[in-house]
């Protein structure tokens, strides 16, 4: 939801988030979105809040010049709960890349990244508001506002506290393992500063099949990153070695049991 920001939507009603919503492909930001990658003459990755047959949606859109290329609804939401969750994966071609998209929560199950991997994805973009929050992992928190504040004067202190526990250290965690384990590369974006009370460490960053970052954002202003990727690197990886050795047989009736899905983060059922 880079397009209308995201942890103030938990606060909304119904009323006001669907104001906030927008149809696609017809609505205002989309048509935007698509005169700017025809302008500049690149694809253009982008959330928003969607609305569609009187449902609300997380969404995530790919478009280049000529109209929209993907659409994908984020199938785990959870920050209002006037918002439906998607139903399927998302797997298109872009620059001769097959591409999926995840966002946030959708990647820390790891079951959505290994079956879009499995559907073809070399690349997955994986949008993200996360980081800075409490957990009953040791460490994790949210940040010190006194730290944002006086990040011109002391932008060392803020950087420690964004590059620890509470932010890229836990990244460093989870985003690498499922670009290693999948053998594919990993776009992780996050904002960096406040979205709505939260304040978010940023930390985007391209990850290799090999589970190395290969380019990475450490400004505490807006930025871009770069990287080159190569389709060769993807079949040496361990994880496309891993794929092709398994033996669904053994473990399709387990994985696909029936079960309650939780997905309320310890900072909201604390609210």
């Amino acid at each position: 939801m880079s397009i209308t920001a995201y942890t103030f939507t938990k606060d909304l009603s119904l009323e006001q988030i669907t104001e906030l919503a927008e149809e696609i492909p017809n609505g205002k930001s989309t048509q935007e979105l698509i005169g700017i990658s025809k302008e500049l003459d690149i694809p253009i990755l982008a959330g928003l809040v969607e609305k569609s047959d009187g449902k609300i949606y997380n969404t995530y859109i790919c478009v280049t010049g000529n109209g929209i290329v993907a659409k994908y609804r984020k199938i785990h939401p959870f920050i209002s709960k006037h918002m439906s969750a998607g139903s399927e994966y998302c797997v298109f071609e872009l620059l001769g890349w097959t591409c999926g998209i995840l966002i946030c929560y959708d990647n820390n199950v790891i079951e959505n990244v290994r079956a879009t991997s499995i559907l073809g994805a070399e690349l997955i973009f994986a949008p993200h508001v996360t980081g800075c929050t409490p957990s009953a992992m040791p460490h994790r928190d949210y940040v010190a506002d006194k730290y944002w504040q006086n990040r011109e004067n002391d932008p060392v202190s803020l950087r420690m506290e964004f590059d620890g526990p509470k932010g890229r250290r836990w990244l460093m965690r989870w985003p690498p393992a499922r670009a290693y384990d999948n053998g594919v590369y990993f776009a992780f974006t996050n904002p960096i500063g406040y979205d709505g009370e939260h304040l978010k460490n940023g930390n985007s960053m391209i990850i290799d099949p090999y589970g190395e970052v290969l380019s990475e954002i450490q400004s505490l202003e807006d930025s871009i990153t770069i990287s080159k990727i190569t389709k060769e690197k993807i079949q040496l990886s361990g994880g496309w070695r891993y794929k092709n050795a398994r033996r669904p047989e053994l473990y399709r009736d387990i994985i696909g049991k029936d079960h309650k899905s939780d997905t309320t983060p310890v900072w909201m059922k604390e609210n």
